[in-house]
């Protein structure tokens, strides 16, 4: 399988795609906890079905610390009794805000509510910022079909 595109040669892609992660940047800074943030990345790309970004975050998160068998569950958050409730307050909002086109009032009052109850308004302001990001990366490489498999951990970073 091969790309719709070829991204990594592309200039344009390349200025748009070294902003969005000059702005991911910013968030390894936030007090937002790093096993969070690759937590939300992971489940904002199964959702969105984007192989690239998910073959990266799960890998991502395992050189970084994270289990397998937490990875393997961020599909089944709401049944699985590994996630504490701040981490399945972030994967509600991942859900939620990933899928505004799906719901129609968007993110409820209860889901943003309940993120509160467990993160401070800069933690909140990097959460939102995490879900917006991969989001946008999401979309990129699914509408240009970039492989997944091949990503070897901290190979962007």
């Amino acid at each position: 399988m091969s790309a719709r595109l070829d991204a990594f040669s592309s200039p344009t892609v390349g200025k748009v795609f070294k902003h969005i992660i000059a702005a991911g940047k910013v968030l390894e800074d936030s007090t937002l906890p790093i096993a969070t943030q690759e937590l939300v990345r992971l489940r904002g790309s199964q959702i969105n079905g984007c192989g690239f970004c998910t073959d990266m975050h799960s890998k991502d998160a395992a050189a970084a610390g994270e289990t397998s068998v937490r990875l393997h569950l961020v599909a089944a958050w709401r049944e699985a009794t590994v996630f504490t409730e701040a981490e399945r307050a972030a994967l509600e909002l991942t859900e939620q805000g990933t899928r505004i086109a799906d719901a129609a009032g968007g993110v409820t009052d209860e889901a943003w509510a309940n993120a509160a109850k467990h993160y401070d308004e800069e933690q909140l302001a990097a959460l939102v910022c995490a879900i917006a990001l991969i989001n946008a990366f999401n979309r990129a490489n699914v509408m240009i079909q970039q492989p997944a498999g091949d990503y070897r951990p901290g190979q962007f970073g």
